[in-house]
């Protein structure tokens, strides 16, 4: 049970989305979004993957050992990839999975195509690493953005995960563990490595573009004196906060958290503000990835 003491500024009328969840405007949205992120990805990959050698996991990265091993072009080895297990995916796991894989499956090894002769800006393989990683990181989290997929070793591992009963998470590690074992034996040890950094950056990029770059923090403050620090928080800071009913482990007391949520900048300002009202507070702060709706426009960094 919660109980919101609320920002007297902020208005209280119900907002409507700015964008629906479905209907054309949202399904023209996701799809930008899709486009956008499959050029960035084809254009990371071609300036820095692709002529570093570096196979970072799923089908683009079998398409850099492809070419490597049998010299086919690296789009040609991603379609051949892509359409076949797109058609997999929309059989077996239903025409919503298959209509958003669609677009990307097709689309980002067109992409590769295109700008396969872009010049490239560095033959040094840690930093075509990093910096690859960063920009297919960029462009899978707008295209996860966009509610899409790229399709390729995506759909096997949502098919593993059906079937065979571990996280779709384990399923992925292990298929991209089998194309970094495979660039091992066909390139070298030394590139299967760089294609782990490339991997690791990806995935962490990946996580700040879908949690935002919000400074946001979130502080949950426990003290035998909550009414005076609920007042000092909302006159002296300026924020609302929500009361939490919670229950003390080993004492079984119920006893009441105050939850807030502050701009970085905030918090020594709010810490100076418990500690002047009861020193003995217990303060926890944390990080606040992506915080919406009312009164949170305007927090500070």
């Amino acid at each position: 049970m919660a109980q919101s003491a609320g920002n007297p500024s902020i208005n209280k009328r119900k907002r409507e989305p700015l964008i629906p969840i479905n209907g054309p405007l949202r399904q023209t949205v996701d799809a930008i979004f899709i486009i956008i992120g499959s050029f960035i990805m084809a254009l990371s990959f071609n300036l820095f993957f692709l002529p570093n050698h570096i196979a970072s996991g799923g089908v683009s990265g079998l398409s850099v050992l492809a070419q490597s091993w049998l010299g086919i072009e690296p789009a040609f080895t991603q379609w051949a990839l892509n359409i076949p297990l797109f058609v997999l995916g929309f059989w077996l796991l239903g025409r919503d999975y298959g209509i958003r894989s669609l677009l990307g499956s097709v689309i980002l090894p067109l992409f590769v195509f295109l700008t396969k002769d872009w010049p490239i800006p560095t033959s040094n393989p840690l930093l075509a690493s990093i910096y690859g990683g960063i920009g297919v990181g960029i462009g899978m989290g707008l295209v996860y953005r966009g509610r899409g997929s790229t399709g390729g070793l995506t759909i096997v591992a949502q098919l593993l995960q059906k079937y065979s009963g571990l996280t779709f998470s384990l399923c992925v590690v292990l298929l991209d563990a089998i194309v970094i074992s495979s660039a091992a034996l066909v390139l070298s040890l030394e590139q299967a490595l760089y294609a782990l950094i490339g991997l690791y950056v990806t995935g962490k990029v990946i996580d700040a573009i879908e949690l935002g770059f919000s400074f946001t923090k979130v502080a949950y403050i426990i003290s035998d004196h909550n009414e005076p620090i609920t007042k000092a928080i909302l006159e002296d800071l300026d924020r609302g906060l929500t009361k939490l009913t919670a229950e003390g482990g080993y004492t079984g007391e119920h006893r009441t958290v105050l939850m807030v949520v502050v701009g970085q900048s905030e918090i020594p300002r709010l810490k100076t503000v418990v500690q002047s009202v009861d020193p003995n507070a217990f303060v926890i702060i944390s990080n606040a990835h992506e915080v919406l709706g009312e009164g949170f426009r305007n927090i500070k960094a």
